[in-house]
């Protein structure tokens, strides 16, 4: 399916206070149709107020959310799917009982057989919502979240929790999702989520967006360095080369080079010995701790 490229979603000047606290302020993003779009954000960033926003949970102190250029309506809303991070479900019923039920909520959702089929749910069908695993329970609160049908659906943290088969085994599933023209806004904590399934992402800080683009972009803009490590003994009596930064980290020296190869020919030139040489190219994580520093946050 061809790519679309109008927008569906617009947040304009989007504000939310409490207090003298500005959890959200003065947040601008235009989200495209048919991508998948991360925002990515330290603990209290107030990345969870704005999606809680853009979802109409939550309404802004100021600014307006748009869905296809026109203010939200019920039936705007109706066109949203939201996978939340925890969500209840009861006890005594099954997959299908769950899935059924919520079905019957809407005028038009979706085929019940072909949602299972998309989240792998046809053969646990009849198992009880409290004897699914975590990652069964993810596709099914995944399932739930697309049974009307939506045009834009919102993940909040999908893979939480999960072991590495299961996050990648939900990954395929909303890389699929997307293959249908579906738009999708993922909120990780795990960059490497975010570099896998996003097409843009959206870096919020202290209730603001700083920065906005593709990983290739993000990169170049803010971690354009490459690493180049080796173990401490090999720098033994040799000068560091002034125009490559340096530092030492777990028993080995890292140099910060802005071209590989040059880099190399530096450290050649200086005689260090490279037989244990490490490449460490910039990534995402990389990048978001640039941006937002190192320090833990509560």
């Amino acid at each position: 399916m061809p790519r679309q490229t109008s927008t569906i979603l617009q947040l304009r000047q989007i504000s939310k206070h409490y207090g003298e606290v500005r959890a959200v302020d003065g947040v601008d993003l235009e989200i495209p149709a048919g991508i998948c779009f991360g925002l990515l954000g330290p603990n209290g960033a107030g990345k969870t107020t704005l999606i809680e926003i853009a979802e109409g949970i939550q309404a802004p102190t100021q600014g307006e959310v748009l869905f296809q250029g026109a203010a939200r309506t019920a039936a705007t809303n109706a066109r949203m799917g939201i996978m939340f991070q925890s969500t209840a479900l009861l006890d005594f019923m099954s997959v299908a009982e769950t899935l059924a039920a919520f079905r019957r909520l809407y005028d038009h959702g979706a085929d019940l057989e072909d949602l299972s089929a998309l989240c792998h749910l046809s053969e646990i069908a009849g198992r009880r919502t409290t004897d699914l695993s975590g990652g069964q329970r993810q596709r099914l609160l995944l399932a739930l979240a697309l049974v009307n049908r939506p045009e834009l659906v919102f993940l909040d943290e999908p893979s939480t929790g999960l072991d590495p088969q299961a996050r990648h085994n939900l990954w395929a599933i909303i890389e699929d999702i997307k293959s249908q023209g579906k738009t999708i806004v993922l909120t990780t904590h795990y960059m490497e989520e975010a570099e896998h399934l996003c097409d843009t992402i959206a870096i919020m800080d202290r209730g603001r967006i700083i920065a906005n683009g593709t990983v290739d972009q993000l990169l170049k803009a803010h971690c354009p360095e490459v690493g180049i490590s080796i173990p401490i003994p090999a720098t033994a009596g040799r000068a560091m080369p002034p125009d490559l930064p340096s530092h030492e980290h777990n028993g080995r020296v890292k140099f910060l080079a802005s071209d590989l190869n040059r880099g190399l020919n530096l450290l050649l030139a200086n005689g260090f010995d490279l037989s244990e040489l490490q490449v460490h190219p910039p990534n995402l994580e990389s990048v978001f701790l640039n941006l937002t520093g190192r320090h833990l946050r509560e």
